[in-house]
């Protein structure tokens, strides 16, 4: 039974599956993508032991995961906790037909899946109260969550612009989102951090991943962003859901292993040091870099 249920979590069904939520939905976050993933193959599992069910859902995330090309990734986080979420008590309380206690840990998972959709919407509100009218702003690329908080602050009114890096092709979608909802945007070259950071408030930018130290994995470029602003005295804040929190400590670049394109140097991810953060706003709260390791002790223990 076992080899069988294994032999049914091929990657072209369950890393398609999620690539077809992830499609079908552009708003969604991999996070969410992954979560969905996961339930759906709960539901169509016929594991009959708790042991079983663990092991080929395990399976299942080790294929997401290496779908992304890093560890450092919200899937892998938002795996792990909803995995911990449905299972950390089951074996405490399963003493019925297994079925339909698999039934329980689908309800479970919707919970989780419920808590995870609305995280944007809670960093929403805290984040958008530091844009204030007339606020030049800098950010990388594109990020939902930095997406989610500047359409916030639009829709109270508030009047502001936005820089954002091209990142080919995520700035011009970035820009075209918030364009549509009458922000004025410019759309600058990455390599023009630097000329134009003298001209901005602060800088806000989302994150692959939160890390131990409170620093952030996010699209490469990030860093020197991040240094830019610092030698200028430039606010430098982060927006991540806590499902993106990873219990990870990378202490240099090399830790993270994100590079294509063969003979050509191709990084995809940087790493920002929490020395070069002033705030992270994430769904917990607003929290200093220092206070993330204390968090991380709290959502897995």
């Amino acid at each position: 039974m076992a080899a069988a249920l294994l032999a049914s979590t091929s990657d072209s069904k369950w890393v398609q599956f999620y690539k077809n939520e992830l499609a079908a939905d552009p708003s969604m976050s991999t996070a969410v993508g992954a979560i969905r993933t996961l339930m759906a193959f709960i539901q169509q599992s016929d594991a009959s032991t708790l042991f079983e069910l663990r092991s080929t859902l395990k399976n299942v995330v080790d294929q997401l995961v290496q779908s992304t090309n890093t560890k450092y990734t919200s899937v892998e986080s938002a795996c792990e906790l909803f995995m911990r979420f449905i299972t950390l008590k089951g074996e405490e309380s399963f003493d019925q037909d297994f079925n339909q206690y698999k039934k329980l840990l689908y309800e479970s998972g919707n919970v989780f899946l419920g808590k995870a959709m609305v995280a944007r919407d809670r960093i929403a509100p805290k984040a958008e109260q530091f844009i204030r009218d007339g606020a030049t702003i800098l950010t990388h690329a594109r990020s939902r969550s930095v997406a989610a908080v500047l359409l916030a602050a639009a829709k109270k009114n508030r009047l502001f612009s936005v820089y954002v890096t091209e990142s080919p092709p995520l700035g011009l979608k970035m820009m075209e989102l918030l364009t549509d909802a009458g922000i004025p945007v410019t759309l600058i070259p990455d390599a023009a951090v630097g000329y134009i950071i003298e001209r901005v408030d602060f800088v806000i930018v989302g994150a692959e991943a939160v890390v131990e130290s409170g620093g952030i994995v996010n699209s490469i470029g990030t860093y020197q962003m991040s240094m830019a602003a610092k030698i200028h005295n430039k606010p430098f804040y982060a927006v991540a859901e806590s499902l993106k929190f990873v219990r990870m400590f990378p202490l240099r670049q090399g830790d993270i292993p994100c590079e294509t394109g063969g003979k050509e140097l191709r990084p995809i991810l940087d790493y920002t040091p929490p020395s070069f953060i002033s705030l992270l706003f994430t769904d917990l709260g607003v929290l200093t870099p220092s206070a993330i390791s204390d968090e991380l002790i709290k959502l897995y223990c």
